[in-house]
């Protein structure tokens, strides 16, 4: 009998002796809160797991449960660690061409045997790869470049919830209709529950599985936020999952040099009323300013959104260091594809809700590109004019005749205009 996806993964979950789980870039509340809760699952049925993430985790999600297993991972990753389970009261090594000896010394009294001495695996110890919440292998960051040779030698899951996924796994479970990565994960977990026979549900997975829901859907505010998400949602509060400690690390708490960044941030809003397009910007030199980063950001976005009637297009373009460019976007309609304007540029996501990153660009010509692409999208797609001219008066055309329908921060004296006959 062919088996459906989730039974597929469910086996290959259960037959693993060390699995390999690769949460998304950038880091959020879903593609940690998956990773987290399949780490959690996995011990609990005696087995190996291990999670690399490509990105430090930012401050407002430190508070997620066993969160601790992901630091430093990524950053010691290639490393190769020897262990000795014993009171040692020296420790010398000598290097030789092709060969380290290394001399451990025990407490008197005390005698080593070789199974005191565990190590830490390498790559090759891993019998199953599981990617969570990644529309593609470049959101793996600098771990995919360094050993896209494991993805060919051993299973790889791809669990995700995005339009714009692009299938790199040996099994590919894409539900475009799921609010959240999460969300996919509950019935997953409930089988593994059922076939081996041990509970694995708890307060801290219902928080993970919870926390990837509430945050993805921006606390049930979103489009995506779907009757199937408020069922599951339901479950995971009976389950015991802690809502109120997401709400309140995720949304309520705000340090003072992030209220100083997102006042920067806010302020510089760029509306251009006849695209119905709203975006802003965070630089470098805005963090250095504010004494934030970069992480700090947060639900920016989504205030844009929220803030901006009349808005199609929210976007909010962030210079993550020189020469990298990011941008996130949101739409308010189906009549604009956020996934296919974040495709342009190389990157992904959902129709409402997108992201990409561009590198080796100069950051305000990066966001000059950016924003003229959506102006002229959106100048298509409604009908409106676009003129590119250095000075009204290069125009031909009386200057009280065009309509000034934004205020780029561009080089001085490049404008744009609508005409109004």
């Amino acid at each position: 009998m062919l088996l459906s996806l989730e039974d597929q993964i469910v086996e290959e979950l259960l037959k693993s002796r060390h699995a390999l789980i690769l949460p998304s870039r950038p880091s959020d509340g879903d593609s940690l809160g998956s990773a987290l809760a399949l780490y959690t699952a996995l011990t609990k049925l005696g087995k190996k797991a291990t999670v690399i993430s490509a990105e430090p985790v930012p401050k407002d999600l430190k508070f997620l449960p066993m969160i601790d297993v992901i630091d430093g991972q990524f950053q010691t990753e290639g490393n190769f660690m020897i262990t000795i389970h014993a009171n040692v009261a020296d420790v010398r090594h000598e290097i030789t061409p092709g060969k380290v000896n290394i001399i451990v010394v025990p407490e008197a009294g005390q005698t080593l045997a070789k199974e005191n001495v565990s190590f830490q695996p390498g790559l090759d110890d891993y019998d199953l790869i599981v990617t969570v919440d990644t529309g593609g292998t470049e959101q793996l960051g600098s771990f995919y470049e360094k050993h896209s040779d494991l993805f060919r030698k051993i299973t790889a899951i791809n669990i995700d919830h995005h339009a714009s996924n692009t299938g790199f796994g040996s099994i590919n479970y894409v539900d475009t209709m799921a609010s959240a990565t999460t969300e996919m994960l509950v019935p997953i977990l409930q089988k593994m529950e059922l076939q081996s026979g041990k509970k694995l549900m708890d307060e801290d997975l219902a928080t993970l599985l919870l926390a990837g829901i509430i945050t993805d859907t921006g606390s049930f505010q979103h489009s995506n936020t779907t009757h199937r998400a408020f069922m599951v949602a339901a479950q995971l509060l009976d389950w015991g999952a802690r809502q109120q400690e997401i709400i309140k690390n995720v949304y309520k708490t705000k340090s003072l040099e992030t209220l100083r960044l997102w006042g920067q941030v806010l302020s510089k809003i760029q509306f251009e009323q006849e695209l119905h397009f709203v975006w802003s910007t965070v630089s470098q030199q805005d963090l250095k300013e504010t004494g934030a980063e970069m992480e700090d950001t947060g639900s920016i976005i989504d205030e844009l959104l929220n803030n901006a009637p009349g808005a199609e297009v929210v976007v909010l373009l962030k210079e993550k260091q020189h020469g990298l460019l990011s941008g996130s976007l949101r739409t308010t309609t189906n009549a604009v594809d956020a996934s296919q304007i974040a495709g342009h540029f190389g990157g992904g996501g959902h129709k409402r809700a997108a992201g990409f990153r561009i590198k080796g660009v100069d950051f305000q010509s990066g966001v000059q590109q950016v924003a003229q692409y959506i102006r002229e999208l959106q100048a298509k797609r409604l009908g409106v004019t676009l003129g590119h001219f250095e000075t009204k008066q290069e125009a031909g055309i009386p200057a009280d005749a065009w309509l000034k329908i934004q205020n780029p921060s561009m080089a001085e004296g490049s404008e744009y205009y609508r005409f109004e006959s």
